[in-house]
């Protein structure tokens, strides 16, 4: 009887082990997955702060909590099931799909940039945010909640490409970690962004010396801050976008252009030893962003220029 139960703890210990193993090595891919979307998520910080630009200072952490939940519920109930099922059953179809959000990421980039060459930036009606009232704010919050599905399509898909391999069940809770993660690291950040100008406020009224000074740095230092913010999205969204069309273009067969960015890779590395990986990156971001801003510029023409010239031809 002691032989059958030292057997049976045996058997439990090493079902723990296993199992304690398991948590271990889906944590490790869903810390890989998150990683290799982090230039989306960089691209959704940037972006989501202007979406409460000229709201009272006490609707802001509400506006940001509703659009962290309409990202989280786009995330778990429709994205997250529409990929598994992609993944299980048209798993061909994850390459094309991400290569068209990696397309609409460098039309969005390339359209900012237009934005600022050309003069023409989305105007509003000139009235403060915080005097149109809830249906602006409403207007505001489910234009955010848009933007970050597109987002966090983006996100959730490049995850999965990491985790193709995996076991149905073990994808799914590494996309489920991949998405709470990633929500609650994006939101948290907008919200500590847009409040610190409160903060500095609430440290320049204080009565050390050094609070204040900190207090006052903080105030000054919000616009820089998110104008270097627009700035990072932008070169987020070209940078990853064109990235994800490099790499799913060599995956569809058509290498030369991956493989001329990787031999580029190769020189450059060889120059400079001791930062020879640094280099490589840099060489593979640039030509990434560049590629990323071609085809934007395709798509922004496209868009804009080709049918306003052909309005003005039939005048």
């Amino acid at each position: 009887m002691s032989g059958g139960l030292a057997a049976l703890l045996d058997d439990i210990a090493a079902l723990a082990k296993l199992a304690a193993a398991s948590v271990d090595d889906i944590g490790a891919a869903a810390g890989k997955a998150g990683s290799k979307s982090l230039g989306v998520v960089v691209d959704d910080t940037a972006v989501t702060p202007r979406y409460v630009h000229g709201f009272t200072a006490n609707r802001e952490l509400p506006i940001i909590r509703r659009i962290a939940l309409g990202s989280i519920r786009n995330k778990l109930l429709f994205i997250l099931p529409a990929a598994l099922l992609l993944s299980q059953f048209l798993p061909w179809l994850l390459t094309p799909i991400l290569m068209l959000g990696g397309t609409y990421l460098c039309y969005e980039g390339a359209e900012k940039i237009w934005e600022v060459v050309s003069g023409h930036h989305e105007e509003g009606d000139g009235l403060p945010a915080a005097a149109q009232g809830k249906d602006h704010e409403d207007v505001m919050v489910r234009g955010a909640i848009t933007t970050d599905f597109i987002l966090s399509a983006e996100i959730m898909v490049i995850a999965l490409n990491e985790v193709a391999d995996e076991p149905l069940v073990s994808r799914a809770i590494i996309l489920t970690m991949v998405a709470i993660a990633i929500t609650a690291l994006v939101y948290g950040v907008v919200a500590l962004i847009v409040k610190m100008d409160d903060i500095g406020l609430y440290l320049a009224e204080r009565e050390s010396p050094m609070s204040q000074r900190v207090g006052r740095g903080l105030v000054k230092a919000m616009p820089a801050l998110l104008r270097a913010l627009s700035t990072i999205g932008i070169v987020a969204m070209l940078w990853v976008g064109g990235h994800i069309l490099l790499v799913g273009l060599d995956e569809l067969g058509w290498h030369w252009l991956y493989d001329a960015v990787h031999h580029a890779e190769e020189a450059v590395a060889g120059l400079v030893p001791a930062l020879g990986g640094a280099l490589a990156w840099l060489t593979n971001t640039l030509a990434s962003a560049l590629l990323g801003l071609v085809v934007g510029a395709v798509v922004v023409a496209a868009m804009h220029v080709l049918p306003r010239r052909r309005g003005g031809a039939a005048q």
